[in-house]
């Protein structure tokens, strides 16, 4: 499947299949370098396809530290400087070949390097079907997630799909968070075709029908991006869940997705009390404890400290905390939320959690 974006200029192609990695050669033969940069754990499982790939054209290749471990400050200035050693021009680019922290710090690094050069995005996480699209790059300051960054198109993404049957369950149940995000964006039909397909855990790990869900989610991610690109208004739509998950996710570092899901429950629980929504709050919290999320860990948390991160939100302004909610499922809508309301579904998260989690294991 090969989708292409529709901006007015600087288009890209998406290129999800398998085997997708064999075409790198044909989008690179005309740069003067090409530097590949591999996630560690990647490259240990799958280093004899990424050598038959680069054999082709003999590129250096950088192993990169895995997860988000490699989104700092102190790895960007070692990687910025070698780069600079090897003497890059503007006819240089850089491949990213690992999931979405990978991604974010590759494509960080092409946006800075000479002010800009091309990068690739080569995906191999179900996580980062969401993050290679759209041009976000950046790394982690000690405020937050991704507060350094830029928007930085890549010259193409290369899905490969043969990477997804090397993926643990922790990292297919993170990526499978952003697929649920696209589908609550979507619509009502697109929650309950997912949940049918993937009624539990097991369901999921067999990744049936996987491709189907990502190209869906892909889809639905270059509309809204390409209406808008530096997040002004409706690209902020693809933030759901992630104002409060981002502030779990830095607090307790369990998985991007997971902590996703957690900021679903949650800005389902404020819509309820802001917007009189009516979200069904147990089915979400029974559907993803049983899919295996984490949802005990929001009992080892305090409301101030998530309260702090989220006030470093990219989506606040002088008003306060913004954050993304569900009128209804397939209608989202950006709103302040006064902290009394962010405190009181904090509470009402911890005790359904609590009950339910209780419950469900003890049945």
């Amino acid at each position: 499947m090969e989708l292409t974006t529709t901006y007015e200029s600087n288009n890209y192609p998406v290129i999800v299949k398998h085997q997708a990695i064999d075409d790198l050669a044909d989008y690179t033969a005309h740069y003067q370098h090409v530097f590949l940069f591999v996630d560690e754990q990647v490259e240990s499982y799958w280093s004899s396809k990424i050598q038959a790939v680069n054999d082709k054209q003999s590129n250096k290749i950088f192993v990169l530290p895995s997860g988000e471990q490699v989104k700092t400050l102190n790895y960007y200035e070692q990687y910025i400087e070698v780069l600079l050693a090897l003497q890059p021009t503007r006819q240089t680019c850089l491949v990213a070949i690992g999931g979405g922290a990978v991604g974010d710090f590759v494509g960080f690094l092409a946006a800075t390097l000479l002010r800009g050069v091309d990068f690739i995005q080569v995906p191999t996480t179900i996580l980062a079907h969401d993050s290679s699209i759209g041009g976000k790059v950046g790394i982690n300051a000690s405020f937050g997630k991704n507060l350094i960054g830029a928007f930085h198109r890549p010259a193409a993404v290369l899905y490969d799909l043969d990477f997804l049957t090397s993926l643990p369950t922790n990292e297919i149940l993170s990526g499978y968070g952003e697929v649920y995000k696209h589908a609550l964006l979507q619509g009502e039909a697109s929650v309950q075709s997912l949940e049918s397909t993937y009624h539990n855990q097991a369901a999921l790990l067999e990744l049936s029908h996987i491709e189907q869900y990502l190209i869906e989610g892909i889809r639905t991610k270059l509309e809204i991006v390409i209406n808008d690109e530096t997040e002004r208004g409706q690209r902020q739509w693809l933030n759901l869940g992630h104002t409060f998950g981002h502030a779990v996710e830095y607090q307790t570092k369990i998985p991007h997705g997971h902590a996703v899901m957690i900021g679903i429950l949650y800005q389902m629980i404020v819509a309820n009390e802001l917007l009189n929504a009516e979200h069904d709050i147990q089915h979400y919290v029974t559907y993803f404890n049983s899919m295996g999320y984490p949802l005990h860990i929001i009992e080892q948390l305090s409301f101030k400290p998530l309260c702090q991160l989220m006030q470093q939100d990219k989506k606040n302004n002088q008003s306060g905390i913004r954050m993304v909610l569900l009128q209804k499922v397939g209608q989202p809508i950006v709103q302040t939320i006064p902290v009394d309301i962010l405190e009181e579904a904090f509470r009402t998260l911890t005790l359904i959690v609590k009950e339910t989690v209780y419950h469900d294991n003890n049945d």
